[in-house]
């Protein structure tokens, strides 16, 4: 049984392994982004201030929709501005860019490879080692 304490209020909750809320803030927290993404459909050239104080849900909240993927910033809009958190271009949503996003991959792709390369390498240097030994053992 894995219980955490709720990032919004403090109780003790049991942890599902998706959200770090509670069920009742995670119930308001779905209304509050609801109500973002509504106003945001009708006025998507509006500045975060602007979003916050029409919908009484936080500049910080709003971010954090924009951060996970859940909102997306209109290509006119000017309103508000979401930076890469790597390199520091504009986006649009998330937290990289493509850019940084194809050289992550790459990146991690790369040391899935190295690793992969390095077992077959240690398993053929074994198998040759174990040929050896029977062969020894044979004489």
């Amino acid at each position: 049984m894995n219980i955490r304490n709720c990032k919004e209020c403090g109780k003790l909750f049991q942890y599902d392994g998706i959200s770090k809320l509670c069920y009742n803030c995670r119930r308001k927290d779905d209304e509050d982004f609801k109500r973002v993404k509504e106003f945001l459909y009708e006025n998507p050239k509006e500045t975060i201030t602007v979003v916050s104080e029409e919908t009484e849900v936080s500049q910080d909240k709003i971010l954090r929709y924009l951060r996970e993927g859940k909102l997306e910033i209109s290509a006119d809009s000017s309103g508000i501005i979401l930076d890469c958190e790597s390199c520091g271009q504009a986006i649009r949503t998330g937290r990289y860019c493509e850019k940084c996003v194809r050289d992550i991959e790459r990146g991690l792709k790369a040391g899935f490879v190295r690793k992969e390369e390095k077992k077959r390498t240690e398993s053929k240097r074994s198998k040759k080692m174990y040929t050896v030994e029977m062969k020894n053992k044979r004489n």
